[in-house]
């Protein structure tokens, strides 16, 4: 085998083993590295593909290199983020309730701090499609305006026929505004 051969099947394997890892393993909830910048890098956070904003940490380093395109991500990030009330009543059905998460809100949140602010990130999401697919449903509803307790019918009556099992979460009370 040549070495492009070689590194060309090192490459596959990694993206098999990234996507498999989603459906057949545990989710690893480590946070990511989300030290604060020092004064130098704040200048450049702007600029870096991981910032979303002040308030919130740098997104983990794989974010570049997601199974989705990086708008994509960042916004579930975002989302996820910014939207509990929303996130903690929506199932995820990629297998990571084995690794401990309760709902879709863990596959991208792995710790808030007192004042409910996100302090760490979890890496789950990076890379997998059905996270983040999940995810981008609940916001694109939420954002026109739909409540959360048809945000929760819909991903069920979505996913649900697809995926054997999903995250242990509860169902949000009926009715209502829509949370904003």
């Amino acid at each position: 085998m040549t070495l492009r051969q070689l590194m060309t099947a090192a490459a596959l394997f990694g993206a098999v083993a990234t996507v498999s890892a989603c459906s057949s393993q545990p989710s690893s909830s480590a946070p990511a590295n989300t030290a604060p910048a020092t004064a130098p890098q704040a200048a450049d956070r702007q600029n870096d593909p991981r910032f979303l904003a002040d308030d919130l940490p740098l997104l983990p380093t794989g974010v570049v290199m997601a199974v989705r395109p990086v708008g994509v991500v960042r916004a579930t990030y975002e989302f996820a983020a910014r939207h509990p009330e929303v996130m903690k009543y929506v199932p995820c059905f990629c297998g990571c309730e084995r690794g401990g998460h309760q709902d879709n809100h863990d596959c991208f949140v792995a710790q808030r701090g007192p004042d409910n602010k996100v302090t760490a990130w979890d890496t789950h999401a990076i890379g997998c499609q059905v996270c983040i697919d999940v995810a981008n449903d609940a916001l694109q509803m939420h954002n026109s305006g739909a409540a959360v307790s048809a945000i929760r019918d819909a991903v069920d009556k979505k996913y649900s026929p697809h995926y054997e099992n999903h995250t242990p979460t509860p169902k949000p009370k009926r009715g209502g505004p829509s949370p904003n």
